[in-house]
C-alpha cells in the first residue's frame, strides 16, 4: 500500500489511495504537498531471511525510482 501511495504521488494521479491501508491513512500529512520523506531499509545477513531482504530490496529500488518533487520550507504547521 505505501509503494502504490508513492508511485500515485511521483505519477501525478487525480487519485491517491491513501486510505487503502492503515499505515498510510495516518502518514498521508506527511507523504503529500510540501513534506519531506525518508526511507530506511532493515536487511538481513541471514540465509533464512533472503526473501525477506530480496522483497525490502526491490521495495527500495521502487520507491527510490520516484520523484515526488522538492519540499517547500514553511513558516505555519498546521494540525487536522
Amino acid at each position: 500500500a505505501l509503494g502504490d501511495v508513492i508511485s500515485a504521488l511521483a505519477d501525478k494521479e487525480g487519485h491517491v489511495p491513501y486510505r487503502n491501508s492503515k499505515l498510510t491513512h495516518l502518514l498521508q500529512p506527511c507523504l503529500g504537498g510540501n513534506a519531506k520523506a525518508l526511507m530506511l531499509i532493515n536487511l538481513s545477513p541471514a540465509a533464512a531471511s533472503f526473501q525477506e531482504t530480496l522483497c525490502t530490496l526491490r521495495f527500495a529500488a521502487k520507491v527510490s525510482s520516484c520523484d515526488i518533487g522538492t519540499a517547500q520550507k514553511s513558516s505555519r504547521v498546521s494540525f487536522n
